[in-house]
């Protein structure tokens, strides 16, 4: 199964980017028909999580992908699932 995978540590104070980041894995997953992808925000304080998940769930986005996962072993990472 191949995954793609975004860490956003190294730009987690610019927003612009880290959204620009996040349209490009998305359309690169989808593109290629990678069925995963996981985003690591960091735990931190939770901000760019929550920031992380309040882009996925825009519409337009919502309807790219299948699932999504918070994972439960690891506050600091998201999975995409993809149906393809």
């Amino acid at each position: 199964m191949a995954k793609l995978k975004l860490d956003l540590h190294d730009i987690y104070s610019d927003g612009q980017t880290i959204e620009l980041e996040l349209n490009r894995i998305v359309q690169e997953a989808v593109t290629k028909k990678i069925s995963l992808v996981e985003i690591i925000p960091g735990k931190g304080s939770g901000q760019l999580k929550k920031s992380v998940l309040r882009f996925l769930e825009q519409k337009h986005i919502k309807a790219l992908y299948h699932r999504l996962e918070k994972d439960d072993k690891n506050f600091g990472r998201i999975f995409i699932h993809f149906r393809f």
